[in-house]
């Protein structure tokens, strides 16, 4: 049995990679008066670091867990990160329709994740 922290740190890494990705993504939406061309090239930059820790998150990962496990539970991780990022950081409700679709999602990556 692999130690714990292998098994943890390919999602440790994959929360902090969604973190980057959504503010290389999102993030400028609150700056609208930024130039496209700003934004476009600050969204690459901050989507650096986003590939630096998802490449080897799934690297490592794969040993313990398969593609689809991986690829499901980063989608949820995605959601999650990104329903925080829109209630905090940009200042959006949260709706109850929203949240039941996030969660027919995480759902639906439950079922790849779990039932192998």
């Amino acid at each position: 049995m692999p130690p714990l922290v292998l098994k943890i740190a390919p999602w440790l890494m994959l929360v902090a990679s969604n973190i980057f990705m959504t503010f290389a993504w999102y993030g400028h939406l609150k700056h609208k008066s930024l130039a496209l061309p700003v934004a476009i090239i600050s969204s690459w930059l901050i989507a650096l670091p986003e590939y630096m820790l998802a490449v080897p998150a799934n690297r490592l990962g794969s040993g313990m867990y398969s593609t689809a496990q991986l690829k499901t539970g980063q989608e949820a991780i995605t959601l999650i990160v990104f329903t925080l990022f829109s209630y905090f950081y940009l200042g959006e409700p949260i709706k109850w329709t929203t949240m039941v679709g996030f969660g027919l999602i995480v759902c639906g990556a439950a079922m790849v994740f779990f039932f192998k």
